[in-house]
């Protein structure tokens, strides 16, 4: 056992990682701070919990995400995937394409860069856990794939807020831009919760349509790979998240209850990123390698321009 294996198994740090996470609910944490503050447990301190952490953050994710849904009537939810629509396929279509190309001019294994064009093209970590099995991914390309993406995401989650900010961007037009720049559903709706409510309700409609998008390119994925037809991962929180839109909308939920599962769903999103934050190693960014990172951040840098020039001029 390493000595901050020791340091993270003793009491004050069990009982301090607990007492993080009580604040992570409160009014006083956001989505920002809650990664950064769990990053940083993780460096300088360990983890108490790693296990048990990677798998609620699934579960905690999926929950919060349907929670949410119960403060997006189903008028919103029509417009902004209509408005949305175009450039999701647009940045899908050549995010895909650029991870192919670049892909080979970096000579990287094909599986690997395909692995890092789906996750940012679609949902990160959910999309290359779909498109994985079908391409025949080693475990190594998985991880290195998850730890492109994870890292990404990380600094996404900080630093769109401030760009946005930066640059003037409207609520509607900053939850559209999260939805298709930023990889995770954790993230995108972390850094539209730091931004507004307008945003967030924009973000979580749009990534979520976009993340139905796993299907197809899963199917298309297995055709290209010429691999064998395996099950694909379908994120099914999402009939959750449209199930809660409908309640809301058509059925007299009493408003006081809608309102405070939302509320509860924000703070449980921000509790997950505490928690996200703190499932990040150095030896995860390490593993990831120059060349995937140098093709995520090419794709990032291409898809995060390209959205924002048509959010703003098309």
């Amino acid at each position: 056992m390493s000595k901050q294996q020791a340091l993270a198994n003793s009491w004050p740090i069990r009982i301090l990682f607990v007492l993080l996470l009580v604040w992570a609910l409160t009014p006083w944490a956001n989505s920002a701070a809650a990664l950064v503050v769990g990053l940083l447990f993780r460096h300088f301190l360990g983890h108490p919990f790693l296990s048990h952490s990677q798998k609620a953050v699934k579960k905690l994710l999926k929950i919060a995400v349907i929670g949410l849904g119960f403060g997006i009537s189903a008028q919103e939810a029509l417009q902004v995937g209509q408005e949305g629509f175009l450039l999701t396929v647009f940045s899908i279509s050549l995010t895909l394409s650029l991870a192919f190309i670049i892909g080979r001019l970096l000579k990287m294994p094909r599986a690997e860069s395909h692995l890092i064009g789906s996750g940012t093209a679609i949902c990160g970590g959910s999309a290359i856990a779909a498109v994985a099995p079908v391409v025949n991914a080693s475990e190594r390309n998985i991880s290195t794939a998850l730890g492109v993406v994870f890292i990404l995401n990380s600094i996404a989650l900080v630093l769109f807020p401030l760009i946005g900010q930066a640059i003037g961007l409207s609520q509607a037009d900053f939850g559209l831009w999260a939805a298709i720049a930023i990889h995770d559903t954790s993230s995108v709706v972390g850094a539209a919760h730091s931004y507004g409510e307008e945003a967030l309700k924009v973000a979580t409609t749009v990534k979520l349509a976009r993340a139905l998008w796993i299907i197809p390119i899963a199917l298309l994925s297995a055709y290209w790979f010429k691999g064998e037809q395996k099950k694909i991962k379908i994120p099914y929180f999402i009939g959750g998240f449209l199930i809660a839109i409908l309640i809301n909308s058509y059925t007299p939920f009493p408003d006081f209850l809608s309102s405070g599962i939302k509320q509860a769903a924000k703070a449980l999103l921000v509790l997950t990123l505490f928690l996200i934050g703190s499932n990040l190693s150095l030896e995860q960014m390490k593993q990831a390698g120059l060349k995937a990172l140098s093709l995520g951040i090419a794709l990032w840098l291409i898809i995060s321009l390209t959205s924002l020039f048509w959010i703003l001029y098309l």
